[in-house]
């Protein structure tokens, strides 16, 4: 028997980062950063965003740190706003 592989986005997605940097990247450039799993691939950020917040992604990159965090900036279209998201997240 083959194990079926289910997708979760609540294993991809840790939590959403609050720096001043990524508030300034989510009020002129429509992007929210995230930390996620390290061994998340670019379209399992994308698909993950786009369960969780019913939203359409325009671009994700990825970064990994010296500290051993992953960080995803995700673009959004310009139909959906990320202020809009991070205020059901709490981050402003």
């Amino acid at each position: 028997m083959e194990t079926i592989k289910t997708f979760d986005p609540y294993k991809i997605i840790k939590s959403p980062l609050s720096s001043e940097k990524s508030i300034r990247q989510i009020e002129f450039e429509n992007k929210l950063v995230f930390a996620v799993s390290s061994d998340a691939t670019k379209s399992d950020v994308k698909r993950a965003i786009e369960e969780l917040f019913k939203v359409r992604v325009a671009a994700v990159n990825v970064h990994n740190s010296m500290r051993g965090i992953k960080k995803a900036y995700v673009k959004l279209r310009p139909e959906h706003l990320a202020s809009d998201v991070s205020a059901d997240l709490g981050l402003i």
